[in-house]
């Protein structure tokens, strides 16, 4: 079924986008929202990835990764792209105060309801800091060595160890669900 999913993107089969959104829209939402902060914004980016992943679909390559994977990837790195926006930073400064407060409806996707948090925290306190400031708050690897004073070298040491326990963790929880 998944190898037929990359195939219909692969050739742009019009099928491939809505059964890319159906099966990962939830969560890459959720993963999109926690960067950006706001819904529709996140819903902007949402849709700026599925066009991403719709066009640059014969890039996808099975042996370096899973789709998912890969869809995340392009869901992260555009919505660091709008957080780094002029529009984004005006708009930001501008909001009114009650908006940094409010929070995410209940009904909307979010890492917590697809587990990633649950397995974030089973690691060690000093990957879950890198992990959460990487991939969910946005930071490049070169702003969390300047903010958090870790080298460079250290914080890819740490990330990578970091996707690795998770990854086992994953297959783990997939070899159980099977």
């Amino acid at each position: 079924m998944q190898d037929q999913l990359i195939q219909q993107l692969q050739s742009r089969d019009s099928v491939a986008i809505g059964r890319l959104y159906d099966a990962y829209g939830a969560a890459l939402f959720g993963v999109v929202l926690r960067i950006v902060g706001s819904k529709e914004l996140a819903e902007q980016v949402l849709q700026d990835t599925f066009l991403k992943a719709w066009k640059n679909g014969e890039s996808y390559d099975p042996s370096k990764g899973q789709l998912f994977t890969w869809l995340v990837n392009i869901a992260r790195n555009t919505a660091i792209d709008a957080t780094r926006s002029a529009h984004f930073k005006n708009q930001k400064h501008t909001s009114d105060i009650t908006t940094l407060y409010q929070q995410p409806d209940s009904g909307s996707m979010n890492p917590e309801h697809v587990g990633v948090r649950e397995l974030i925290e089973k690691l060690d306190e000093k990957y879950r800091k890198l992990v959460d400031l990487v991939y969910f708050q946005g930071y490049t690897q070169e702003e969390v060595a300047e903010t958090t004073g870790i080298p460079l070298g250290t914080i890819k040491t740490r990330l990578r160890y970091a996707i690795t326990e998770l990854r086992r963790y994953f297959i783990f929880i997939w070899f159980f669900m099977q």
